[in-house]
């Protein structure tokens, strides 16, 4: 590129003119995707493929079968936001140790604060639409979205921390987490500290708060450290030194989860589930764990397969936000990081399937937002089998009209572009702060001489 269009890029004052710069494709798949390795995609499509499959079935289902969706969500949550705050924490590591040496590091700070930031203020929309809460308190809540874009910032800032710190920081998180903001949200009437600190521990929404899952930022910046360092030797060893640190590491904190989250769980309400399980705890408040609710709501769901059926308690593992349960869900992001590389990166295994999970990874973020707009099409429509029809077909219209989108549109208006486009103005909006201030600095340096000289 010539100077006078390096100028253009950098310089113009013209914000109108820089946002109609056209954005390449892969720059657009890149908001959350790191560039070599497919095999972080695959994880990220395999991911959005039983996102869907959640999401679907949790409005699609007729009566007799919702009992389904809440059995087979509280299993494969493994799949769910943990997945994908790994992903983005690793996509973040790459981002910055390409460009370390290339890109001073402020410029490399700002377009990662720029790109969560961007993340972030989708999230508030959402937020917006559906809190309970007066503007502005409305904008502020921990839906995915909102923490995806956070967990971006924190897993810089994390990197700035040596690794075993970082860990220790992560465990302590985990372990104590849950009862520190527990103790915020008991003692959230006490005084005005308290209810500042569960609002912005907590938030309004209750289904990912801060802690425990800002640990995954801590953990997973240390794994994907490992993970460049293989990808840059670039050998088959190293690979498979990685496959089996993530393997090694995915079994351990997968057995610590099932080890510490094996108890059982039930609402203290015995009309639900009757007292014949004096062994089964029944002391979660549901405002802070919305999981245990997925018990009462599949026992009380009418349902013809298993008729009268009544289960007894759920897995303090698989109830979200507790202790266990970050064990277990990041264990879980290691063994398919692992499964995926040996499969992908190892092996070299590519067929159409492999393929068409790349694709659905790399739009996996449009492929989010955008099925909102298809929920409402059918509401507690389906038994089983019609809904398996719908699922897959609206999954594949759905990955083929992002294919259009992006091949012959070039992603113009999809959300990645919209994030894009807010990152670019951010980014744009402090190079023209930084010139005003180095204007600025130069004239008083100006006045400074003149005045020494005078003297």
């Amino acid at each position: 590129m010539s100077e006078s269009n390096n100028k253009v890029d950098t310089e113009s004052p013209d914000i109108f003119n820089y946002l109609r710069q056209e954005i390449p494709v892969e720059d657009l798949k890149d908001v959350s995707s790191p560039q070599r390795l497919n095999s972080i995609d695959v994880v990220k499509g395999f991911a959005i493929i039983f996102i869907l499959l959640a999401h679907f079935s949790q409005e699609w289902f007729n009566g007799n079968w919702m009992f389904l969706h809440y059995v087979v969500f509280a299993f494969l949550d493994i799949l769910g936001p943990s997945l994908f705050f790994f992903l983005s924490a690793l996509s973040v590591i790459f981002s910055i140790r390409r460009k370390e040496g290339k890109l001073p590091d402020k410029v490399i700070r700002n377009r990662i604060f720029s790109r969560g930031g961007a993340i972030m203020a989708v999230g508030m929309i959402s937020n917006f639409l559906w809190s309970t809460e007066p503007f502005p308190l409305s904008l502020w809540g921990w839906n995915i979205l909102f923490f995806i874009g956070f967990s971006q910032i924190m897993s810089y800032l994390a990197l700035k921390l040596k690794r075993n710190t970082r860990a220790i920081l992560g465990i302590l998180i985990i372990i104590f987490g849950p009862p520190i903001r527990e103790a915020f949200y008991q003692s959230r009437f006490d005084n005005l500290v308290f209810a500042a600190f569960n609002f912005i521990i907590n938030s309004p929404v209750q289904r990912l708060p801060l802690f425990p899952w800002i640990s995954i930022c801590f953990i997973s910046t240390i794994f994907g450290e490992i993970l460049y360092k293989a990808m840059i030797d670039g050998t088959k060893q190293a690979l498979f030194g990685l496959y089996r640190t993530f393997l090694f590491w995915g079994v351990i904190l997968v057995g610590i989860g099932i080890g510490i989250g094996f108890p059982l769980h039930r609402l203290s309400d015995p009309t639900i589930v009757p007292d014949i399980y004096p062994w089964i705890n029944a002391n979660l408040d549901p405002n802070q764990y919305p999981w245990i609710t997925f018990l009462s709501s599949a026992n009380n769901s009418v349902q013809n397969l298993f008729p009268g059926f009544q289960y007894p308690g759920m897995p303090d593992c698989l109830i979200r936000s507790t202790t266990s349960n970050s064990f277990y869900n990041i264990g879980w992001s290691l063994l398919f990081m692992a499964i995926s590389l040996k499969i992908v990166d190892i092996n070299k295994k590519d067929n159409l399937f492999i393929k068409m999970l790349i694709h659905y990874g790399k739009i996996s973020l449009s492929l989010f937002i955008i099925m909102w707009f298809f929920v409402i099409l059918f509401m507690n429509a389906f038994p089983i089998w019609y809904f398996a029809f719908h699922y897959f077909a609206g999954a594949a219209i759905l990955g083929f009209l992002m294919y259009i989108w992006m091949k012959y549109f070039k992603g113009v208006g999809s959300p990645e572009w919209l994030m894009v486009q807010i990152s670019r103005v951010a980014q744009k909006t402090e190079e023209e702060v930084v010139k005003v201030e180095d204007k600025v600095k130069k004239k008083i340096k100006t006045i400074e001489y003149k005045e020494n000289k005078k003297q």
